[in-house]
């Protein structure tokens, strides 16, 4: 069994770890992780970014390294020395690119690796099954279990949805349409559901890589990596309603409640009519399933006896401050990015 404690380790041993790559560091998500991480000082941060890419990558990132995720050669040289290995991609991309990169980091003798995990509560069986994204969580931590052994660790991070890119988006993510000032309430649009803004997700990662790695000795108590090996960090920024986002909303645009028009669905119905929009290869309907989904009455949405907000020092957020980006974004037609 290796040594529990820090002062246990061999000589040379480090009680933090240093160097992070990211996938995906010139996305939304990933560009705040990054720019999160740079801004605290103490980590090197690596790009890791496809050779055809064109993404503009966060200034300051110590280095770029392009990869051919067909040669698993080039993906290892990529991540060798490396501590951490964060994986952000889009939800529909190919499940054999993570996979690819958690080999080669494995290989690469990368000790955390922070899979695609930015969603709901995979824990949940049934929400995790409803919205066809627990298996693939699921396949993944097994996966890096059965490859990294006790070297390689996964850890999710669990947000639930982004708030500023889901209330932007159409009606079929929140509810809300910004052109036609239309809300679509689910069932009376009071159930209360957690949801983190980007910047509080990047606070989140940049905190917990900051962590030391494991406890100094026996006496230590204090928050370490080490403890979330295997599991998912909760964090959010707000338990919210739908009720609460047109009042934030409100507040930002200045709009009175007449100007909007407020409309009503069965929510479980919404999430049968995503589910026969996905059988027809309609994929507005997986947004709809999946937002549908996690305002059920004690469906899953609700995670707040389970966050990590205190363990690393979250601060608390101005909700119409993310709001009003949400809006701005909106206007500017920006509802589609990753």
């Amino acid at each position: 069994m290796a040594p529990h404690y820090a002062k246990e380790q061999p000589k040379g041993f480090k009680n933090h770890v240093e160097n992070i790559a990211i996938v995906g560091a010139g996305g939304r998500s990933g560009r705040f992780i990054a720019e999160a991480l740079m801004m605290g000082g103490r980590h090197r941060v690596t790009a890791i970014t496809r050779t055809d890419s064109t993404n503009q990558m966060p200034p300051g990132v110590h280095e770029t390294k392009q990869v051919n995720y067909d040669s698993r050669l080039s993906l290892v040289e990529a991540l060798r020395g490396q501590d951490v290995l964060v994986i952000t991609m889009g939800v529909m991309a190919p499940k054999e690119s993570q996979t690819r990169l958690i080999d080669a980091a494995v290989e690469a003798g990368v000790r955390w690796i922070l899979p695609n995990d930015w969603g709901v509560d995979h824990t949940n069986e049934n929400l995790a099954n409803d919205t066809m994204l627990g298996a693939r969580y699921e396949e993944i931590h097994a996966h890096v279990e059965t490859v990294g052994g006790d070297k390689t660790h996964w850890i999710g991070v669990s947000c639930s949805f982004w708030y500023e890119f889901s209330l932007a988006g159409s009606e079929a993510r929140f509810g809300f349409d910004f052109d036609k000032k239309e809300v679509t309430f689910f069932d009376s649009g009071n159930e209360k559901v957690n949801t983190t803004t980007w910047p509080q997700v990047g606070r989140a990662v940049a905190r917990l890589l900051s962590l030391k790695v494991s406890p100094e000795d026996e006496s230590d108590h204090s928050p370490c990596l080490s403890q979330f090996n295997n599991r998912s960090v909760y964090i959010s920024s707000f338990l919210i309603s739908q009720r609460d986002m047109l009042d934030s909303v409100l507040r930002v645009t200045g709009d009175n409640k007449d100007d909007w028009k407020a409309c009503y669905e069965d929510v479980k119905k919404r999430f049968k009519r995503g589910s026969e929009m996905m059988k027809q290869a309609n994929m507005t309907g997986f947004a709809i399933l999946l937002y549908s989904r996690i305002f059920f009455k004690n469906g899953g949405g609700n995670v707040s006896h389970k966050l990590d907000n205190e363990a690393l020092g979250l601060p608390e957020e101005d909700l119409d401050e993310a709001t009003k980006v949400a809006v701005e974004m909106a206007q500017r037609g920006e509802t589609n990015m990753h």
